[in-house]
C-alpha cells in the first residue's frame, strides 16, 4: 500500500487551496496547464510525467524550434514555446534552468511570474553557478530564490535528488518515493502537492519556504530515495 501524506499540514494546505477559489481546484477532472522554463533533464523528466497524467505541458527555451524531438517524446499533451509563452500558458510554472540563470530570468520574466504558482527546482553548484552560488552559501537557497522570484508563489520541489532518481522511481510499486516541498503560500503548496502526487510520488510538506534549505543540494536532506514516512522523520516533519 502506498504511503499517505506525512503531515497534517498537507491536509490543511489542501483545504486552504480548495477554499482559495482556484478554477483548477474546483474542477478535479480539468487538467492543469503547466509551463516549464527550461527543457533539460528535470524539465523533460517531470514534464513527461505530467503529460502522461493528462496535463497540458509547454516546455520552453529561447529556441523552441529545437525542441521538436523532446516534445514528440513527451506525447500529445506537450508542446514547445519560448519562456515568455510558457509562463503565460501555465496555471503553474516549473523553473528548471541552471541556477546561474536566475538573475537574468528575474530581469526578463520577473513581472510575468508575479502571482504565479512557481515550482522552483533549481540547485546551486559552485563549478557552474559562480556568483549566485556565493549568494546561496551566504544566505541560503530559499532566500536567494525568493529574491530572484519576488512576488511569485514559490514552492521548492523536485530539487532534492537527481533527475535519474525521479525517472526511475515515479509510480513505483509499493510505497512511493517522497518529494519534499516547502513554501509560504498554502494554496500554492497544495497545488504542488497535488501535482507531485500525479507525477507518481508522495509529497512531504516540510514547512515554510525557509525550510527548503533542509533538503537543498549539500544538505543532510538531499539525495535520498525515501518513503514519505522516512523522509518526514529525516526532515523533522511531525505526523
Amino acid at each position: 500500500m502506498r504511503s499517505k501524506l506525512v503531515s497534517r499540514r498537507a491536509a490543511l494546505a489542501l483545504a486552504a487551496f480548495v477554499a482559495s477559489g482556484s478554477a483548477w481546484a474546483q474542477s478535479a477532472a480539468q487538467p492543469a496547464r503547466i509551463g516549464i522554463v527550461g527543457a533539460g533533464n528535470i524539465g523533460g523528466t517531470i514534464g513527461g510525467l505530467w503529460a502522461k497524467a493528462g496535463h497540458e505541458v509547454m516546455v520552453s527555451s529561447r529556441h523552441p524550434e529545437e525542441l521538436k524531438g523532446l516534445v514528440e517524446s513527451l506525447g500529445p499533451k506537450a508542446r514547445a514555446g519560448t519562456p515568455a509563452e510558457a509562463i503565460a500558458f501555465g496555471h503553474v510554472v516549473l523553473i528548471a534552468v541552471p541556477y546561474k540563470a536566475y538573475p537574468q530570468l528575474s530581469a526578463d520574466h520577473g513581472a510575468a511570474l508575479q502571482g504565479k504558482t512557481v515550482i522552483d527546482a533549481g540547485n546551486a553548484t559552485q563549478a557552474r553557478d559562480g556568483e549566485v552560488y556565493a549568494e546561496v552559501k551566504e544566505s541560503g537557497i530559499a532566500a536567494v530564490s525568493a529574491k530572484y522570484l519576488r512576488g511569485a508563489r514559490i514552492v521548492r520541489a523536485f530539487n532534492a535528488a537527481n533527475y535519474k532518481v525521479f525517472a526511475k522511481n515515479a509510480h513505483r510499486d509499493g510505497a512511493r518515493m517522497a518529494i519534499p516541498l516547502a513554501g509560504d503560500d498554502a494554496g500554492a503548496v497544495a497545488t504542488v502537492a497535488k501535482l507531485v502526487t500525479e507525477a507518481g510520488f508522495d509529497p512531504v510538506i516540510v514547512g515554510p519556504l525557509s525550510k527548503a534549505d533542509s533538503f537543498a543540494m549539500g544538505s543532510p536532506g538531499f539525495g535520498h530515495d525515501l518513503t514519505a514516512a522516512e523522509s518526514g522523520a529525516r526532515l523533522g516533519v511531525a505526523r
